[in-house]
């Protein structure tokens, strides 16, 4: 593997994960929006990555599709609230801040890595080029 292949691997990590944490970001802002556009509560949104492989070694991680979960959001019973349904009760979206919290954390982690390798591999094409000195 070549210096720009390992190179290509780790920017492709570090764009699905802003794309993952961009999606976070959505679901912990809209985590209290009882009502969107389509209609009802936002639905919590996640991140499908995919990898790519070339004759056997990892060549990309791509997002392969972001995806609405299926999941219901819990009911709460406000009668006053303009969103409520006929017998009052108010569906929330089905955003669980902890779970957003660590998935958060967990893409965090794997940008930071990225970065890392990707700043080992300059420090290697720098190192080879001054053998040559």
């Amino acid at each position: 593997m070549d210096l720009f292949t390992a190179m290509d691997i780790s920017a492709s990590g570090l764009r699905a994960q802003r794309t993952r944490m961009n999606i976070i970001s959505s679901n912990i802002a809209n985590a209290q929006t009882t009502r969107t556009s389509e209609g009802g509560p936002y639905k919590r949104r996640d991140v499908i990555l995919k990898e790519n492989s070339f004759e056997g070694q990892l060549a990309s991680v791509d997002v392969e599709r972001i995806v609405t979960d299926p999941t219901p959001g819990k009911q709460i019973y406000d009668p006053g609230n303009p969103d409520a349904d006929e017998k009052g009760y108010l569906t929330m979206p089905n955003v669980n801040m902890m779970e957003e919290m660590v998935n958060m954390i967990s893409s965090t982690r794997a940008f930071e890595a990225n970065t890392i390798a990707v700043k080992s591999q300059k420090d290697m094409a720098l190192k080879a080029l001054s053998i040559g000195r």
